[in-house]
């Protein structure tokens, strides 16, 4: 985005908004049934695999999950390319009928014999080779490729049906939509997954389904089927066509197709300051895989049972947090340098960790949900907006791609001693010590913030004649 950015007010922001086209809101659509199916799947996923489920030791699931997230994010750059190459539309058809094939794998991996068929090391890794795993670890692979080319699709969808006017706007509310789908299925997920007290109605406990962990991936499932039925009814050619608002640059009579070489070479390998930037952030990323790696079993284990009954309502702080702070902040701060409020959402995040260091404590554990989820509000859809505004038309898939390598290399390594290190420090039996494990987690994200302030001037100076300004 160009720092002499459109004077547009934000009463005609939100009108322009709320008024936008079918293509748009569809878009939304995907990405609100996106975010029940993959959240709801990934908040669970420790602890399906592991002892309450398929049965993988600590470090074997750590090591499932963040190759899973870590697989979902390196998709996500050669993904960009497919989503440019055969158009929103239809990339999201594409990317919902693999995700639901890759789910229902999963789902039906525990009805296979957990008995290990043969095992070899990997790592330091005792990797155990079981029909069961087989299946799970193929529905995995399947749905990380699946999610891997849709963020990018949703990402260029909502560049694609909006103007530059309501970018910042658009944005915040594509990612604050994915928190609300998020928030609805982590407030039911503990009524299907249980059969404790789910809530009182009239004075009188209404009782959880008891269907277990499957129970809540077979409902992400057929979120799944839905959000497709949805998008082959109504998503249609003709909507495309007339909705629409950016378009590919126009080709030259009698040019060559380019290359795929001739196409990374576009992007912005080479700008130091841009790729500094993004590999800023792996630091306090490693917080955001810790959630889904470390968060579940450390709550599971280090809180009574009553608190991990409802320990999606808990998770569930963060997506509530997201889809009403994101829009407000977008709003009021959107002619902010957006490196100014990078150092401000990572710092809030980074240093709120530090409440978990005490030990186990309810009041904190809320205390820092919520903090860290407001600092993640405080950047989160900035960082979006800051990337898609430097891509070029028809090439917004390929630049998400790229910024989110960091991202693939916060998930793959942090899983890779999350199980270890939860292991040591908290484990299922045994002396526990929460306090120097969250200690440690707190330093590494303390790195982010720190050093986008040394960075800052160097980031914030104008660029050369032809690039975009960093705002």
């Amino acid at each position: 985005m160009h720092a002499n950015e459109d004077k547009t007010s934000l009463k005609e922001i939100l009108k322009m908004l709320f008024g936008a086209s079918k293509g748009f809101w569809l878009v939304n659509v995907v990405n609100f049934g996106d975010g029940i199916a993959y959240f709801g799947i990934l908040n669970l996923m420790t602890l399906f695999l592991g002892l309450k489920g398929l049965g993988m030791p600590d470090d074997l699931v750590s090591l499932s999950v963040s190759w899973f997230t870590g697989f979902v994010t390196l998709f996500m750059f050669f993904g960009g390319f497919v989503s440019d190459r055969i158009g929103v539309r239809r990339a999201l058809t594409l990317c919902l009928a693999l995700l639901l094939g890759g789910r229902l794998l999963l789902v039906l991996a525990p009805g296979l014999s957990g008995v290990p068929l043969a095992s070899f090391g990997l790592f330091g890794y005792n990797i155990l080779l079981s029909p069961s795993f087989l299946l799970c670890w193929a529905g995995l692979l399947i749905m990380a490729f699946g999610e891997g080319v849709i963020q990018p699709a949703l990402y260029a969808g909502v560049k694609e049906y909006t103007d530059a006017r309501t970018a910042t706007m658009s944005y915040s509310i594509l990612y604050a939509i994915m928190n609300l789908g998020i928030v609805m299925e982590s407030f039911i997920s503990p009524y299907i997954r249980t059969d404790a007290p789910f809530m009182k109605v009239g004075g009188r406990d209404i009782m959880g389904l008891g269907l277990g962990i499957s129970g809540v991936f077979w409902l992400c499932t057929a979120a799944t089927l839905t959000m497709l039925l949805v998008n082959l009814v109504f998503f249609t050619k003709k909507v495309e066509a007339r909705d629409r608002l950016v378009t590919d640059a126009p080709a030259v009579k009698g040019a060559k197709p380019r290359t795929f070489v001739e196409n990374l070479k576009e992007l912005p390998f080479l700008d130091a300051r841009f790729m500094f930037f993004i590999f800023a952030l792996l630091p306090v990323r490693t917080l955001f895989a810790h959630q889904w790696l470390t968060m579940p079993d450390y709550i599971m284990r280090c809180f009574p049972a009553a608190v991990g009954a409802k320990y999606e309502w808990i998770t569930a702080l963060n997506p509530i947090i997201i889809v009403i702070f994101v829009p407000l902040v977008a709003a009021f701060t959107r002619r902010v340098n957006v490196v100014t409020m990078m150092i401000t959402g990572t710092a809030i995040s980074a240093v709120t960790t530090f409440l978990l260091v005490p030990g186990p404590n309810l009041t904190a554990l809320l205390s820092y949900v919520i903090l860290f989820s407001f600092g993640e509000a405080v950047w989160s859809s900035r960082f979006l907006e800051y990337v898609a505004g430097i891509a070029p038309a028809g090439r917004v898939g390929a630049y998400m791609g790229l910024a989110g390598i960091p991202w693939f290399l916060a998930k793959f390594t942090t899983g890779l001693y999350s199980g270890k290190v939860l292991s040591v420090f908290v484990p299922a039996t045994g002396p526990q010590d929460s306090s120097t494990m969250w200690f440690i987690y707190a330093l590494i994200a303390c790195v982010t913030p720190l050093t986008l302030i040394l960075a800052r001037s160097w980031l914030t100076a104008p660029l050369g004649t032809g690039s975009e300004t960093a705002r």
